[in-house]
């Protein structure tokens, strides 16, 4: 089940990734053919600025889906350093969910959450026990005290 689980939220991590890109695309587009400006910044600056945010931010996702979907092959999850990002990715979820709610509706903040209850969900399931160990009996890195 829990593999599942994982395969499920690399595939939605990818889709988010892509409709991110394609989101700030058109924003970038439209930025452009209807000339706008903010605080007296170019139109080509705003246009860029919305596409290398974009892209910065599908980068993240898809290297996020990446990372769970190795923890899916593998049965295992990733070290420290892999429990961070996708926790970080998580508390993006959240609070962009948050945000959504105001800026787009309901249905955002539905989808969001979906995502942040998967990501949080491979967290859980993959954690390691009491003992420092995971599932498969592999001891984390765990500091001496």
């Amino acid at each position: 089940m829990r593999r599942g689980i994982a395969v499920a939220t690399a595939v939605v991590l990818v889709l988010d990734a892509l409709t991110i890109a394609a989101v700030n695309w058109i924003l970038g587009l439209a930025v452009r053919r209807q000339q706008m400006s903010l605080g007296g910044l170019p139109t080509h600056a705003m246009e860029v600025g919305s596409w290398v945010a974009g892209g910065i931010f599908a980068l993240f996702l898809l290297s996020c889906a990446a990372l769970v979907a190795r923890i899916a092959l593998r049965d295992r999850m990733a070290g420290r350093v892999g429990r961070i990002v996708l926790i970080v990715c998580a508390v993006i979820h959240g609070v962009v969910g948050a945000a959504a709610v105001g800026l787009v509706g309901w249905y955002a903040f539905v989808v969001m959450m979906v995502i942040l209850a998967l990501l949080v969900g491979t967290l859980l399931l993959y954690a390691p026990d009491q003992n420092g160990t995971d599932e498969n009996g592999a001891v984390e890195a765990v500091p001496a005290t």
